[in-house]
């Protein structure tokens, strides 16, 4: 695609003469949407671009919806009038954030050997933001958001096919020694079919939006996420967000994850992000998946460091008093003082949340998540080595996966 760098929109109605099924009166709605969660002062300071359903970017794209939104970016879905179908568009901030997830898309469609389960980008261009400032935006195939907490509500069968083909297209990264960095639900997509306009707002709703107000340097709305109906999410899973891969080896300033029930221990003791804290990001998601809910918790404080030495028993003697916050136990890294919670344990977990699985199930599950779940990075599993180990691949066939 060839790059263009777009001029801003004049100040005035968002909406482009080329519809394309969008009906008046759902340019022209306006309502109280309930999701005030999104920073509005992003928007204040110029870094969120601003956007109206129905309007038509770089003469190409009409927006139909909002997908989502993080700390670099907006996530929309939109309508390429040029070949026909629905795509993601993902407006990044201005600066280098934006350019940096540019090119590890470019690196990895360059280098990675399968992509068939990775989010890589499908054209670029740039827009014009505030004050000669440049938005750096990705065309992506339409995928279904994070399902977060909803995962629960898929079969288990579904779940845990998901689980393996992440660690599939984990697997291909590690494979050429990439780090994601920032492996968690909100990096999990799924498959989701395509239907026409009229259609697709029958099944997710019109768009609920608010405008931002006159003193933006452009019009723009507040948009409501978009809540997928389960009914429309595909069994095929993707992993996307790559705007902290890194290279194995690369040292970073900030050593943590957030958000934390997905961050390796030795993250939050000053070790660098790496190949084997990816492995523990990824056993917590298959965690989630299997379990239908986090197995720790917190915020990276005295709660993390509590809930994994409860269901994990005490954390290396050498990283006492390494930990990254104020709040931590000397007890944490004591065998004589420190022992596993019998009702909190991973064992228990299965009591808690899979009383169905039998006692051949769940000495295959624990096996696995032993092996990612281990405190010394050294001694974690690989994701090939997951991939090939016997209870994993046990596991799969218990659910054809």
């Amino acid at each position: 695609m060839t790059e263009e760098k777009i001029p801003p929109t004049p100040y005035g109605d968002c909406a482009s003469p080329e519809y394309d099924e969008l009906d008046d009166d759902i340019l022209d709605e306006q309502a109280e949407i309930e999701d005030v969660s999104e920073p509005l002062e992003r928007y204040n300071q110029g870094l969120y671009y601003p956007i109206c359903i129905g309007e038509v970017l770089v003469g190409r794209y009409r927006i139909k919806h909002k997908l989502g939104w993080g700390g670099f970016s907006t996530v929309w879905m939109a309508y390429d009038m040029q070949y026909q179908k629905d795509v993601a568009l993902k407006i990044m901030i201005p600066g280098e954030k934006g350019e940096y997830e540019y090119q590890m898309h470019n690196y990895i469609v360059q280098n990675v050997r399968d992509v068939s389960h990775l989010v890589t980008h499908q054209g670029s261009f740039l827009l014009s933001g505030q004050g000669g400032d440049y938005h750096r935006v990705l065309v992506l195939p339409l995928l279904c958001p994070s399902l977060s907490y909803r995962c629960r509500d898929l079969p288990v069968a579904t779940r845990m096919s998901a689980a393996k083909q992440l660690l599939v297209a984990l697997e291909s990264l590690h494979d050429i020694g990439l780090v994601h960095r920032d492996l968690n639900e909100g990096a999990l997509m799924w498959e989701m079919p395509h239907y026409n306009t009229a259609t697709e707002y029958e099944w997710l709703g019109r768009p609920r939006k608010m405008f931002l107000g006159n003193h933006l340097w452009k019009r723009g709305e507040l948009v409501e996420q978009v809540t997928i109906p389960l009914d429309l999410v595909g069994s095929k899973v993707y992993l996307g967000d790559f705007g902290l891969v890194i290279k194995d080896g690369t040292s970073v300033r900030v050593k943590q994850q957030s958000p934390y029930p997905f961050c390796a221990p030795e993250r939050l003791h000053g070790a660098d992000p790496s190949l084997a804290s990816d492995m523990w990001s990824y056993m917590c998601l298959f965690a989630a998946l299997y379990f239908g809910c986090n197995v720790f918790y917190g915020n990276g404080g005295k709660l993390t460091g509590t809930s994994w030495v409860s269901q994990l028993g005490p954390m290396p003697k050498q990283w006492k008093g390494k930990f990254w916050s104020p709040d931590w136990y000397d007890d944490w890294y004591d065998d004589h003082i420190t022992s596993l919670d019998p009702d909190r344990d991973l064992a228990h977990r299965f009591i808690q949340l899979r009383p169905d699985t039998s006692q051949a199930e769940r000495d295959l599950a624990l096996s696995v998540l032993h092996k990612g779940f281990s405190y010394l990075s050294e001694h974690r599993i690989t994701a090939k080595q997951l991939l090939q180990d016997p209870s994993f691949k046990a596991l799969m066939d218990m659910y054809q996966c």
